[in-house]
């Protein structure tokens, strides 16, 4: 499909999946498991995205994703990292942004490797990928930002144990539930994503 990625039904496809995203993350920004913490549901329509036009797109949605968040996050909705941006802009910005947009470039070059082979495999392992890549930036941008968030976690509610490590509270406070849910989402709709690319590759741009 890469080779009609500009296609009028591409554009249509990429117009859609970015309203999606934008709408879903608004409202995911109203579930908060941990405070100030919000989970990210627009990472549906980045996959779908990533499988239907490629790794450039799912990257597109990613940081389309990204700025929502990055927009909320200064807008006060999520309090923990509203508080660390006061500090630490440039640093929350690039969490924000590059944590998603990796993740769905990530998803884009999974498929397309993988898809040639077996479409469910690809399609349940892209999916997967966009929740660990996510993950994984957002825990490695918390850890060099380890001190401000010790200090913005104490603000909300969220004080290390003592002698905890700034890992493990990442781990066990920040992305344990959140992580585990949006795991579980896209591989849930996994098979259903599957059908729309089938689908999709069937007809002609």
């Amino acid at each position: 499909m890469e080779n009609r990625a500009f296609s009028a039904r591409a554009i249509t496809y990429l117009a859609v999946l970015t309203a999606l995203a934008v709408v879903l993350q608004t409202f995911a920004s109203q579930i908060q498991i941990v405070p100030g913490v919000t989970l990210n549901l627009a990472l549906v329509p980045i996959v779908l995205g990533a499988l239907l036009l490629g790794p450039l797109y799912g990257a597109f949605l990613g940081f389309i994703s990204g700025a929502v968040v990055l927009i909320q996050v200064i807008t006060g909705v999520g309090g923990l990292f509203y508080i660390m941006f006061g500090t630490n802009p440039v640093m929350i910005s690039l969490v924000c942004l590059v944590k998603t947009t990796a993740a769905g470039a990530a998803a884009g070059f999974i498929y397309k490797a993988l898809s040639d082979k077996n479409v469910y495999l690809a399609t349940f392992l892209a999916a997967a990928a966009v929740p660990v890549v996510n993950t994984g930036v957002f825990v490695l941008g918390m850890l060099i930002m380890s001190s401000p968030l010790k200090h913005a976690a104490a603000q909300v509610g969220l004080p290390f144990a003592e002698g905890q490590s700034a890992f493990n509270f990442i781990v066990a406070v920040l992305i344990t539930w959140n992580f585990f849910i949006e795991l579980g989402v896209n591989l849930v709709v996994a098979p259903g994503i599957a059908q729309v690319v089938k689908i999709a590759e069937k007809r002609k741009y």
